[in-house]
């Protein structure tokens, strides 16, 4: 049982980030159909990504700001290559830091 904060790839392409006391459970929920309205209208589900965490207050917080973050962002967090991602902020693109895309 792994708490954390994670992230589900849906069959449209889009990300759904969530927090869970027990991320693989609460992954299965949404994969039946039974989680979330927004992903079970997109099956099926993919589990892309975990941080696991202390506790689910930790998670939920993780949660809020990587729902913020831009497709770009999140993507990069998926494949692990962390040192892209300040540059990937939503600040930076306004500054003309981020990449042209």
């Amino acid at each position: 049982m792994t708490t954390g904060m994670y992230i589900l790839r849906c069959a449209d392409g889009s990300y759904y980030v969530g927090s869970s006391r027990n991320v693989e459970a609460r992954a299965a929920q949404h994969a039946s159909g039974r989680g979330a309205s927004y992903t079970s209208g997109r099956l099926p589900v993919e589990l892309v990504f975990v941080h696991e965490c202390e506790t689910v207050a930790e998670a939920y917080g993780i949660e809020k700001q990587v729902q913020g973050w831009s497709r770009a962002k999140r993507e990069a967090l998926i494949r692990g290559e962390f040192a892209l991602l300040p540059g990937l902020s939503r600040s930076a693109y306004r500054r003309g830091g981020g990449a042209g895309g």
